[in-house]
């Protein structure tokens, strides 16, 4: 999985996994939006909730793109268990 931060124009950061990227525009799929959760931490939501649950890819125009960036390993790790459909151990573990 190609995981990647998003700054948007309108200061949303989505993570999402980018599946190409044109001159003008990039293809993601899964696109979850960072939402307050208090007490310091994030939760997330569907980038665009009411888009159709049969659509799995969306085009985005670069124009509304700020910054692409690599997020931290542990939002990687949450994204990676959410979407991915090989079920990886959380962590490395010593087991003797």
């Amino acid at each position: 999985m190609n995981v990647k931060l998003i700054r948007m124009s309108s200061g949303e950061d989505v993570v999402t996994e980018v599946l190409e990227e044109k001159e003008n525009s990039i293809v993601v799929q899964n696109a979850i939006v960072a939402i307050p959760a208090g007490n310091s931490q994030l939760g997330f939501a569907p980038w665009a909730p009411i888009l159709s649950r049969s659509k799995k890819e969306l085009e985005v125009n670069s124009k509304f793109i700020v910054f692409i960036a690599d997020p931290d390993d542990s939002v990687v790790e949450q994204y990676e268990q959410m979407f991915s459909p090989i079920s990886k151990p959380a962590g490395k573990k010593l087991i003797l």
